[in-house]
């Protein structure tokens, strides 16, 4: 699967994205080392603390279904469901990515359409990061 079939991906999980508060869409497509893709939106609650980033989403169905070995996810966002800029994931997000992420390898992918997208290292994003690794 090339990036832009990714990005597309990405952007129709964003229009299943439950933001009744901020209004500010995002979805995700994760892609596995086999070659399936998850998506995932993010979904708001009214106490804000529970709700669940569209990255998470995206890993946490894959975990669920057994795959443990990503390759690359695309983030797209924006208010009203309309990407104007890139959308990065965010602290928590990045943390769920160290657990089951090689940081040299694992590419994250930022798009606002199939033609406007920067693609970065887990490593890049999360410099230092802690995971499994430093456990052993």
């Amino acid at each position: 699967m090339d990036n832009r079939e990714l990005i597309r991906s990405a952007l129709e999980a964003m229009k299943k994205a439950y933001t009744p508060y901020s209004d500010y869409k995002v979805g995700a497509a994760l892609l596995t080392k086999s070659g399936k893709v998850y998506q995932g939106c993010n979904i708001e609650n009214a106490a804000y603390t529970p709700t669940n980033c569209a990255e998470r989403t995206a890993f946490f169905r894959a975990v669920f279904d057994g795959e443990r070995e990503f390759d690359r996810i695309c983030v797209v966002g924006g208010k009203h469901g309309e990407p104007v800029d890139y959308a990065a994931p965010c602290g928590v997000c990045r943390q769920v990515m160290m657990e089951f992420c090689d940081p040299e390898t694992f590419r994250i992918i930022l798009a606002v359409d199939e033609d406007h997208y920067s693609e970065y290292l887990l490593k890049e994003l999360l410099p230092l990061g802690f995971g499994p690794g430093n456990l052993a």
